[in-house]
């Protein structure tokens, strides 16, 4: 396996920083893992592909232009399928919304963006969030890398699944009653419920607004740590949301 797959993403963006190696080669590595391994693991709904390349490109440039694109610029992520993209579809595992192609991003699929983190694609879960096993999505079942014949669990079971494959190193979640965190526990990953209105639901497609958490999912804490930094903070498009700046 290319090392690059394996590595936190705290490692890949210090070797990023100090221009060991570039976005682009980051990203082709976990795109071509993605090629590799998702037939069985199917944790992507949809793949970014060309546009990944396309934004891992603007990272380096940034970069040798002398730039600071930001602490987690050029590293991949991955975004459950419910917050809004304007460049693939957002289904929430439905077949209701099949190929629907939001009008606006998400605050915090805007925030990832506005850092330099390169959006590998959109992963699986259970249709509208309902359902902790990612056995109920409209597009088929997501496995469990350990144990293809086990569930991911759920509802994030593809952000989950992604991270334990080493198709990403970093990816996004949503949590109501467990869908970050039992899906962590289930894959041997990372997964953090922040407290509510701490990180933005705009553009969130919801299962249950009133309980609904976008939450950061990696393979460490310090990596999640680092994730919930650039997607945490005041949205003034959120009405729940808390820390607004004085």
């Amino acid at each position: 396996m290319n090392p690059l797959l394996t590595m936190t993403a705290s490692d890949l963006s210090r070797l990023l920083r100090d221009g060991e190696v570039s976005a682009r080669e980051v990203t082709a590595a976990h795109l071509d893992r993605i090629a590799a391994v998702d037939g069985d693991i199917h944790a992507f709904l949809s793949i970014a592909g060309e546009q990944a390349l396309a934004a891992a490109d603007a990272v380096d440039a940034r970069r040798a232009a002398g730039e600071d694109p930001g602490e987690l610029a050029g590293v991949p992520i991955a975004v459950k399928d419910l917050f809004c993209y304007t460049e693939l579809p957002t289904t929430a595992a439905s077949r209701i919304l099949e190929g629907w192609r939001p009008p606006y991003n998400a605050t915090l699929t805007q925030r990832v963006l506005d850092a330099g983190l390169v959006l590998l694609g959109k992963t699986n879960l259970d249709e509208f969030a309902m359902g902790s096993s990612t056995e109920s999505s409209g597009f088929g079942t997501t496995h469990n890398p350990w144990d293809p014949t086990r569930i991911p669990g759920g509802s994030g079971g593809g952000s989950a699944a992604a991270l334990a494959a080493f198709e990403a190193p970093l990816a996004l979640g949503t949590d109501t009653g467990g869908s970050i965190r039992q899906p962590a526990s289930v894959t041997g990953t990372v997964g953090v419920k922040p407290t509510y209105g701490a990180t933005s639901r705009y553009g969130v497609i919801a299962m249950a607004s009133s309980l609904d958490t976008p939450g950061p999912c990696a393979r460490t804490v310090l990596d999640a740590a680092l994730l919930h930094r650039v997607i945490a903070g005041w949205d003034p498009k959120d009405s729940t949301s808390i820390d607004r700046p004085v």
